[in-house]
């Protein structure tokens, strides 16, 4: 199958998953399956901008009560020459014309009032004489706070029911710290696909030197990432002895996900066993083989019960160009995510493959797409280098090429 066919038929096996509620610290990482809409105002009230006085009128003002944030607002309204002493963030009094900070104000027992040579004429802060000093309606009065200064009003960042977020927006952190300034407990988003990786093989060593004739992995290590980056999230990781009985168990488990991955096996040779298991399993084997390097033995099939699997090479940038063939459009497509498609000129040499579309290491520049080298199917290190994989179909001559972006770090 064509690289292309491969990747249209991968998206094609998966379906959105169904939009869910969950409480927010499950959401992280998701996509907004709804608008985000504010269940409050933000502020919810009129608040106190600053610590101080709520004020009304000309000062000096009677101090007639106190308020603090999460206290018991202030019963009544304030008249003129009327101040409530305020914490940041609690409720202002009814007929506040402004707060005074601290910083600006002087207190006299029961008695506040604007600190010298601070207020315009007789200490006015918020009404009419303040302004003629400050000559500025409703402004600041040699630097004492103006009509409706450090007061914030209600609905004055968030209306109540405002849309803040729409569909499709990724919940970051932020968005968590929002989703409950808003009110939120839930929120309805698109569930992240949970992705088994089942590593394979005798040969495999997990940790420390590989000694001879063996090797370390280093697929499993780049898979959780790369399936984050696709929308999805990587729920169990099993390593396997080379074999049909652990795999058909393995795969039959399906350890809660919806899509398994199965590094290494995927081949034809003697100790690749996945199709034979899919066989057992009466599978839908919906791609068996794409015509690209690297990767070229990667299979795509589908289980009785509805998972998918993914087959990947064994060796490393085989793997990372199958995974990047089947497995990120399969996952896009469960998470809801679009996709977007960029181009670019190749500013470099590069043999384009008679029949095969390759796919070449390249770094981003001014000039175009440079190939980076170290491009063979064993060895990550030309991926490492680059920040995208040219697609390069068979028979290239020299026209613009699809860049398909490579994980990044963060």
């Amino acid at each position: 199958m064509s690289w292309g066919s491969a990747r249209a038929v991968a998206a094609g096996a998966a379906c959105p998953l169904r939009p869910a509620s969950v409480p927010l610290q499950e959401a992280l990482g998701c996509r907004l399956a709804a608008p985000l809409r504010a269940l409050v105002a933000v502020p919810g009230a009129d608040v106190s901008a600053m610590d101080g006085y709520a004020v009304a009128g000309a000062g000096p003002w009677r101090v007639v009560g106190r308020v603090l944030a999460g206290g018991a607002p202030h019963g009544g309204s304030l008249g003129a020459g009327e101040a409530v002493e305020i914490a940041t963030g609690a409720p202002v009094p009814e007929g506040t014309e402004s707060v005074v900070p601290y910083e600006r104000a002087t207190a006299d027992g029961m008695w506040v009032d604007a600190a010298a040579g601070a207020a315009g004429v007789g200490g006015v802060v918020g009404g009419v004489a303040s302004s003629v000093a400050g000559g500025v309606a409703g402004g600041v009065a040699g630097g004492v706070a103006g009509l409706g200064r450090h007061v914030r009003r209600r609905g004055e960042d968030v209306g109540q029911g405002a849309v803040v977020l729409g569909a499709g927006a990724v919940v970051t952190p932020v968005v968590l710290g929002l989703a409950a300034a808003l009110g939120h407990d839930l929120l309805e988003v698109r569930p992240r696909p949970r992705v088994a990786v089942l590593v394979t093989g005798d040969e495999v060593v997990h940790e420390g030197l590989p000694a001879p004739g063996r090797v370390r992995d280093a697929i499993g290590p780049f898979l959780p990432g790369l399936v984050a980056w696709a929308g999805g999230r990587v729920v169990a990781t099993e390593r396997l002895p080379d074999g049909p009985a652990a795999l058909r168990a393995a795969l039959g488990a399906g350890a809660g996900a919806e899509v398994l991955v199965v590094c290494g096996a995927s081949s034809k040779g003697p100790a690749d066993h996945l199709r034979a298991v899919l066989g057992d399993l009466e599978a839908e084997v919906l791609i068996d083989g794409v015509a690209v390097r690297p990767g070229h033995p990667q299979a795509l099939a589908r289980l009785s019960g509805g998972r998918l699997v993914v087959g990947l090479p064994g060796n490393p940038f085989a793997a990372l160009a199958a995974a990047l063939t089947l497995l990120a459009p399969v996952l896009r497509e469960l998470a809801g995510i679009a996709v977007t498609r960029e181009t670019s000129a190749l500013a470099g040499v590069v043999r384009a493959h008679p029949v095969d579309t390759r796919l070449v290491p390249v770094r981003r520049s001014g000039r175009g797409a440079v190939p980076v080298g170290h491009d063979r199917p064993g060895s990550l290190w030309g991926a490492a280098l680059a920040d995208a994989l040219a697609v390069v179909p068979p028979g290239w001559c020299g026209e613009q090429v699809e860049l398909i972006e490579l994980p990044q770090g963060g």
